[in-house]
């Protein structure tokens, strides 16, 4: 029995010996050598290098089937196959930019002349010069100040971030102050000043709250939407002298407050009139006009805006008493040539909208950025790190059509961007290193944290703030250094409010406008009302990419990136695209939360007005290439199953701060 045992172990071991090494002599795939068919190139590199390493071998060691899978995986890991084609193919070709450099309108900010060569109190002018740290008139203070003291009304035009706020504000105060009989907080409102957003009531009260340092006697207050109509009913019973508020609040207030009366107004104040006509207050506007003129019928009205329309125009009609009109870029455009016919031509028809030429600050840069829809996420996002990660000490406020777009791309960019980037030299300190910070401010947020958020970018001096136009009219956000707009305005008036969070009271500031293919012809429409814009070009803000390793691809042997090598540039666009993608198909929640913002921009397409309908019409849009830029991989096919945009019904609840 020894004897047969023996046998037959030596015989299996004499068939294991030749399997091993009929194994040996074969490919992974099985075959022969001598059979072998030349494979495609792409396998080769990832196969037949890890054959190569097997032969050179002892052939005492036989390689396992597992062990070789291990090591093709790898070498497929270490050179990964990347689409770019989705991204970068496909896309509609961007146009060349043929325009004519027109002369732009601007205005002389600063004057030499003091606050103390005008008749104002010495308490006035101290609080000027030492609380507000301001020794000098700009030209629209010099024109209105002397005007409002003789007690004549006036429409006030200048431009965004002239110190319009001072120019109706020290007159005001001028005029409380120096009443033969000392005003009582019981009295009421002596002075009205409506404003159109309640960051701009906070804005406006709190300047003047700083010129009534020397004058405790009169009291200011804000009414505004969004706080406890219990707490404002109690202020006003108290007595409020100079009242700031939103049309809208202060209409409630005259029809459910029995104790606001206007018997001693002697002050109205209209700013950014033209914006508050544009959010439909002019029937509220008309209501606070009525109850003013039972109250008191004889006052002094000021309007003051960067634009006219012809709803201030018919507005100072009905509200203003022989007004002088104070427009500081009228005399500079009357030295400058009309803009060519071929200009307007170009600009489409264009004769439902005012031929008006808009005063720019002279420091302002304006900048233009042709993007395909597909890119348009990952060239916002490298833009973003360039200037806010890499550039020191820039302040950037990016403005979207709707409250959706500014929620789900807050949560994209916190998610994705807002970590520190892995620096070329690992252990390297930078400050580049430290983490982005993203703030938000649309309409649909509770009042509360509008006004926490308003106030921290307001003291910060860093930062992203992505909002809607609430932020667009007359805040003076100190510092902003980027203004970035993602969707045109619908008229070049509201372009002007929106780069005019930059470059204010004659700091220097820059501006983006971010553009569709189809979308080239807005910039002949800025020309043709003397605005200039300088083109800056995609691939030259996606190589900002190149600074991040979070989006390298990790090559075999280690190999160093190529510099601004365009492939590379465009694999790590990729890679970034594909994070956003991977977060936001992390969950049915936030693919949800993708597709109502992509609704909600849709929808905002389609109000542009009749006369800009050539240039943003929504058949021009690739429904899938504008998914890409919302993160989804595909066009969702159920829009019209979502939750109407604006709807108060949620799909994902605020974080609280």
């Amino acid at each position: 029995v020894d004897s047969q045992a023996l046998m037959t172990l030596f015989f299996l071991l004499i068939l294991k010996q030749s399997g091993a090494l009929k194994r040996k002599l074969q490919t992974p795939h099985g075959n022969p050598p001598e059979k072998r068919k030349p494979s495609p190139s792409t396998f080769r590199k990832c196969a037949t290098e890890a054959d190569r390493r097997e032969e050179g071998n002892s052939p005492q060691k036989p390689v396992h089937k597992k062990h070789l899978a291990d090591r093709q995986s790898e070498s497929q890991k270490s050179k990964p196959f990347i689409k770019t084609s989705s991204l970068f193919k496909n896309n509609p070709e961007i146009p060349e930019i043929h325009r004519k450099t027109v002369q732009q309108v601007q205005e002389n900010v600063f004057t030499t002349d003091s606050f103390s060569q005008l008749d104002l109190h010495p308490h006035l002018i101290s609080t000027i010069n030492t609380v507000l740290n301001i020794s000098s008139m700009t030209s629209v203070q010099k024109q209105t100040i002397p005007v409002l003291l003789q007690g004549r009304d006036a429409l006030v035009r200048s431009q965004t971030g002239s110190g319009k706020t001072l120019a109706y504000g020290i007159p005001l105060v001028q005029s409380l102050q120096g009443m033969e009989s000392k005003i009582q907080r019981s009295d009421g409102p002596y002075a009205l000043v409506l404003v159109p957003t309640r960051e701009l009531a906070l804005q406006s009260f709190d300047t003047i709250q700083k010129l009534l340092k020397p004058f405790t006697w009169i009291v200011p207050g804000v009414l505004m939407g969004g706080e406890k109509r219990k707490s404002e009913k109690a202020r006003l019973r108290k007595g409020i002298n100079i009242l700031i508020s939103t049309p809208g609040r202060l209409v409630d207030h005259i029809k459910s407050t029995e104790c606001i009366h206007f018997r001693r107004t002697q002050w109205l104040i209209i700013d950014e009139a033209d914006r508050i006509l544009d959010l439909g207050f002019e029937k509220d506007v008309a209501v606070i006009l009525n109850a003013l003129n039972a109250g008191r019928e004889t006052r002094q009205t000021v309007l003051l805006s960067a634009t006219l329309t012809e709803g201030v125009t018919r507005l100072a009609d009905i509200s203003l008493n022989d007004p002088i009109s104070i427009s500081i870029a009228d005399e500079i455009q009357k030295e400058l040539k009309p803009a060519s016919p071929k200009d307007r031509e170009s600009s489409g028809s264009l004769n439902c909208m005012e031929q008006e030429n808009f005063a720019v600050p002279e420091k302002l840069k304006q900048y233009v950025v042709m993007v395909p829809s597909k890119l348009r996420l990952v060239t916002l996002a490298a833009f973003i790190l360039e200037k806010c990660k890499f550039e020191k000490h820039h302040k950037m406020i990016i403005f979207f059509s709707s409250c959706e777009q500014v929620e789900f791309y807050y949560e994209l960019f916190v998610k994705v961007l807002a970590g520190g980037p892995e620096l070329e030299q690992p252990g390297q300190s930078s400050p580049s290193s430290m983490c982005l910070e993203f703030l938000r401010l649309h309409g649909d947020m509770e009042q509360e944290e509008r006004t926490e958020v308003f106030q921290e970018f307001l003291k910060s001096k860093t930062g992203v703030l992505l909002c809607t136009d609430v932020a667009a009219r007359g805040l003076d956000l100190p510092q902003v250094t980027w203004i970035v707009q993602c969707s045109a305005p619908a008229s070049p008036a509201e372009y002007i409010h929106r780069i005019g969070r930059t470059a204010r009271i004659g700091c220097g500031g820059s501006s983006l406008l971010v553009l569709a293919p189809s979308e080239a012809a807005y910039v002949s429409l800025l020309a043709a009302h003397r605005i200039n814009v300088s083109e800056m070009k995609m691939e030259k803000v996606l190589t900002s990419l190149m600074k991040d390793n979070r989006f390298k691809l990790h090559r075999a042997g280690n190999k160093k990136s190529c510099g601004r090598n365009p492939q590379e540039v465009r694999e790590r666009a990729t890679v970034l695209q594909s994070k956003f993608e991977d977060y936001v198909h992390s969950s049915e929640g936030t693919v949800r939360w993708a597709k109502k913002a992509l609704q909600s921009f849709l929808c905002a397409y389609t109000t542009y007005p009749r006369n800009l309908k050539h240039i943003f019409h929504i058949k021009s849009l690739h429904l899938g290439h504008v998914a890409k830029s919302f993160g989804l991989r595909d066009a969702p096919q159920n829009l019209t199953a979502l939750p109407a945009a604006g709807s108060k019904k949620k799909t994902k609840p605020k974080p609280k701060r």
